[in-house]
C-alpha cells in the first residue's frame, strides 16, 4: 500500500510474543473510513517521535501483512519503517470530527455480526459497535504474573537483540493485570453477550487507580467500574470498538472482544411540539 494515513483509535493492552516481545496491537481507520490493523509494533520501543496518541493520525509504509487472513490487518513494511505524527482529532462538538470517521459503519446485531466474521468470504475482525443496554460490568481475579515459558524466551530473544529493537533505552516487560474486565451487553435483538475488554486504558486506568489507593485492589476495581460502567455505560453514548484474534476467529462461537470505547455525550432529542 505505500506510505498510509492512519488515524489510530486502539491500543490494545501490551501482550507477550516469543518472536518479537512485548507488543501492541493498534488499529485505526483509513480515510475512508474503513479498519485497518497494525501489528507487530512493539510501542513502548519506538522513538519518542515516533509514539502515537489516540485519534492521531500517522503516516507510515505499509504491506499486507501475509501470515494474517484476516483483510484488515497490515505490518510496517520493514523493521526500521519511519512513523510521521500527523495532527490529533479534537473532541469539539461532541466529538464532530472523530464521529465523521470512525461512525461510518455502526453494528447492532451481534449475530449479523458474528456472521460476517465467521464467512471467509468476508472475514470481519473489526468493528464499531453500538449496544441497544449495558447490562453489566463483570471483574474476574486473574493471575498476575505472565507465563514464565514466555518470560525465558523474552529475555533470551531481548540478549540476542531483538528484530524490531529501536532504542537503547532498557526495556522492561509491563505488569500484567491480576484482573479480567468484561461488558454484559445486549443488542437491538435483545441477544445478550459477554465481552472481555482488552483496551490498553483500561490497564493504565487500574494501575493508576492502584498506585492512588496505595495498593489497595478493591479500591482500584471500584474505580475501574465507576468510569467504565458508571459513567461510560449509563451516561455516555457508549460505542465499542470490537476486535477478533488470529488464533480464534473462526474457532469461538463469538470471536469479538473489545479493544477500545467510543464515548461522546448522549444526544439530547427535542421535540419542535
Amino acid at each position: 500500500m505505500a506510505i498510509t494515513k492512519v488515524l489510530i483509535t486502539v491500543k490494545t493492552y501490551p501482550s507477550l510474543s516469543a518472536k518479537y516481545g512485548e507488543l501492541v496491537c493498534t488499529a485505526g481507520f483509513l480515510e475512508n473510513g474503513s479498519w485497518i490493523r497494525l501489528y507487530p509494533i512493539p510501542f513502548r520501543k519506538l522513538k519518542y517521535e515516533e509514539k502515537y496518541k489516540k485519534y492521531q493520525w500517522i503516516e507510515l509504509d505499509i504491506v499486507k501483512n501475509n501470515k494474517d487472513f484476516r483483510p484488515e490487518s497490515f505490518r510496517p513494511a520493514t523493521i526500521d519503517t519511519p512513523i510521521t505524527l500527523l495532527n490529533t482529532l479534537d473532541t469539539k462538538g461532541n466529538w464532530y470530527k472523530r464521529k465523521q470517521i470512525a461512525l461510518r459503519n455502526v453494528h447492532t446485531d451481534i449475530k449479523a455480526l458474528i456472521s460476517d466474521a465467521h464467512n471467509k468470504d468476508i472475514c470481519t475482525s473489526l468493528a464499531v459497535f453500538r449496544p441497544a443496554k449495558v447490562l453489566d460490568f463483570k471483574i474476574e481475579k486473574v493471575s498476575s504474573e505472565w507465563d514464565k515459558k514466555k518470560i525465558d524466551q523474552l529475555k533470551a530473544l531481548n540478549d540476542q537483540g531483538n528484530l524490531f529493537e529501536m532504542e537503547e533505552l532498557p526495556f522492561e516487560v509491563v505488569e500484567k493485570l491480576p484482573y479480567k474486565f468484561s461488558y454484559v451487553i445486549e443488542d437491538e435483538n435483545g441477544v445478550s453477550s459477554t465481552m472481555m475488554i482488552e483496551d490498553w486504558e483500561i490497564g493504565q486506568l487500574y494501575r493508576n487507580t492502584l498506585a492512588a489507593a496505595e495498593g489497595n485492589e478493591a479500591i482500584a476495581v471500584q474505580k475501574v467500574k465507576e468510569k467504565y460502567f458508571d459513567f461510560f455505560a449509563l451516561k455516555r453514548d457508549l460505542h465499542l470498538y470490537l476486535g477478533t484474534t488470529k488464533a480464534f476467529h473462526y474457532r469461538s462461537k463469538n470471536p469479538f472482544m473489545i479493544i477500545g470505547t467510543f464515548t461522546p455525550d448522549k444526544e439530547i432529542q427535542t421535540s419542535l411540539f
